[in-house]
């Protein structure tokens, strides 16, 4: 049995993702293929974040996998669907089932199966992989009706969904991820030539148990699980001791969430005299003085503080169930005591007005935080938020040659007003920067932009 994982990130086919460089190794991927080994599954995977499809195209053909199983995303969706129709165009890999999972795959099932796929697995992937490797293998006393959390389509072409699968209970059962599979050092010195320290990504809980209603929840739902603090520190000990790596980048949605594990990690990591600098995610409202402390001892030296806006009226409208001011007041004591601090920004969302959008920019420059990202809102489907604008979608985009990202609604404002409102929004807040630094070539350039692309955000207000 010839089994290979793969997925559909090419970095270099993404001049924006280039420019970003913060490119991280597939985990999920990963842990599927350390959990299938741990079972008596050999298996390789080929990592393409620094490949390219036709590379990728000549390792499958070398292989020829009994299984190939691709990670999907809603990024990778496109290229994905382009792997298919080669290996179902392809004499020599007719014998060859193609498995799909990730979080794109759960509310398009159909599609995917119509464009080719043979199985989907929905959820967790771990079990749900094993048992389907053991059926394809002649060596499971399963039929495939009974392998939870997969769906195929029978013999007369309807979709069958054999149920959700019970969610994993102990993380702590889980192998590490199968790095040695990849090549860790791409990775490295991509985040070293971009950022001056190189990066590795670790997952230390599934799930998030808020309802932010632009958020997918299609893997993990809105669960909280957590790896011990214990099997964390074996996991950083393993890394420090296999790779020369700069900084640890905890992946998970609120790293914060429970300040007893909090607090445990960091005794933890002292106990065994491991010494680590992380960045990771979390909410105000997890945070206090306390909270920052035990980060700083941990080792994080920057924490991401969502917001998405700098309106309560949009926060709420979102179901983000934070407060602006506890935003602020977080991004503040967190650079207070050394840690620096982030932030993310959505414009575009339903109901926003320009005053809102204003009241953004008042936010980041008041809180003033050391770096942040904005991006344009838009639906993922399976989303409250897809739910909500679903009948004002403006066009019916072709669902092979499109993904959710592509998707524009009837906003307060036509959608080439939110580009610009984006522009102003960097320009103000990185002037009032340079303001504070006496920059001030950099502060009338600045203000210049900032001015002009305000400018234009009340002409496309009317003309689109």
């Amino acid at each position: 049995m010839k089994i290979v994982f793969t997925h559909g990130y090419f970095i270099n086919e993404d001049p924006k993702e280039l420019e970003i460089m913060r490119p991280y190794i597939p985990l999920g991927i990963l842990y599927i293929s350390a959990w299938l080994q741990k079972n008596g599954y050999e298996n390789e995977i080929f990592d393409s974040t620094f490949s390219d499809f036709e590379l990728q195209k000549q390792y499958i053909l070398k292989h020829r996998p009994n299984v190939l199983a691709i990670y999907t995303n809603l990024m990778t969706k496109l290229n994905v669907l382009r792997t298919i129709q080669f290996v179902r165009s392809e004499p020599n890999l007719q014998h060859t089932k193609i498995v799909l999972g990730g979080p794109e795959v759960t509310n398009h099932i159909d599609k995917f199966l119509e464009n080719g796929a043979d199985f989907i697995i929905q959820g967790e992937g771990e079990e749900s992989m094993l048992e389907l490797v053991a059926f394809l293998d002649g060596k499971s006393d399963l039929t495939r009706d009974k392998i939870a959390g997969i769906s195929y389509l029978n013999e007369i072409g309807k979709t069958v969904f054999t149920g959700e699968r019970t969610k994993l209970k102990n993380l702590d059962e889980l192998p590490l991820p199968n790095r040695s599979k990849v090549n860790l050092q791409l990775y490295f010195d991509a985040w070293k030539a971009k950022h001056g320290t190189s990066a590795i990504s670790i997952n230390t809980m599934r799930g998030c148990p808020y309802s932010c209603k632009w958020c997918s929840r299609a893997v993990y739902g809105q669960s909280y699980r957590r790896r011990s603090a214990k099997h964390v520190a074996d996991e950083l000990e393993w890394i420090q001791k296999n790779y020369q790596v700069d900084t640890i980048w905890f992946v998970d949605d609120v790293f914060t969430v429970s300040h007893k594990w909090l607090k445990e990690f960091r005794l933890e990591l002292e106990a065994r005299k491991l010494s680590v600098a992380y960045e990771c995610i979390t909410r105000a409202d997890r945070m206090n003085a306390e909270v920052i402390e035990e980060l700083k001892l941990s080792g994080c030296f920057r924490v991401w503080i969502g917001a998405e806006s700098g309106s309560q009226k949009v926060i709420d409208l979102m179901d983000r169930r934070v407060d602006v001011m506890q935003v602020r007041d977080m991004i503040r004591l967190s650079q207070a005591n050394g840690i620096q601090a982030g932030t993310f920004i959505m414009v575009g969302y339903p109901g926003e007005t320009e005053e809102d959008i204003f009241e953004t920019v008042k936010h980041l420059k008041d809180s003033d935080p050391d770096i942040f990202t904005i991006t344009v809102a838009y639906p993922i489907k399976g989303t409250p938020l897809y739910l909500e604008v679903e009948n004002d979608f403006i066009q019916d985009l072709p669902w092979e040659t499109s993904t959710d990202r592509d998707i524009d609604f009837k906003r307060t404002y036509p959608r080439k007003y939110y580009n610009y409102a984006v522009r102003h929004i960097v320009n103000e807040v990185n002037a009032g920067k340079a303001l504070k630094n006496k920059q001030w070539g950099r502060l009338a350039k600045l203000k210049l932009k900032s001015i002009a692309a305000k400018g234009i955000m009340k002409f496309t207000k009317f003309t689109g």
